[in-house]
């Protein structure tokens, strides 16, 4: 447990600026999208989720990325064994809400996908954090 807390005071800005560009696009869609929208709560639920996968697979990423710098050789094989348990992750969450219909399933791929626009956006959330 101690070695996790240390490695969450160590959280490099990297991190911090990809979660808070998935925060941001969470809001920005759910201020835009549900005005439009009939099943306002299953969309807010399903978009919701998927920003919660999007943080969840970011930190993964980062803590993973943070682990292979000790394996040396063995590297590449870990780094495919995470990313199967990331797109795992994901593929199980997106098949609990299709079997369950609790939320949208396009809302919560709007959500995931969250991770990947806040890729994009890193220049722009590492200048507002830096102010």
């Amino acid at each position: 447990m101690k070695e996790v807390m240390k490695k969450i005071k160590k959280m490099d800005n990297t991190l911090l600026e990809l979660c808070v560009g998935i925060l941001l696009f969470g809001v920005l869609c759910q201020l835009t999208a549900v005005w439009f929208l009939t099943d306002k709560l299953g969309y807010s639920i399903g978009l919701w989720m998927g920003i919660l996968v999007a943080l969840g697979c970011a930190v993964h990423m980062w803590w993973s990325i943070d682990r292979y710098l000790d394996y040396g050789e063995g590297a590449a094989r870990a780094a495919s064994r995470d990313n199967l348990i990331r797109y795992g992750v994901i593929l199980a969450v997106m098949a609990a809400v299709m079997i369950t219909k609790a939320a949208q399933p396009l809302a919560v791929f709007l959500g995931i996908m969250g991770l990947k626009v806040a890729a994009y956006l890193r220049p722009i959330t590492h200048k507002m954090i830096r102010r």
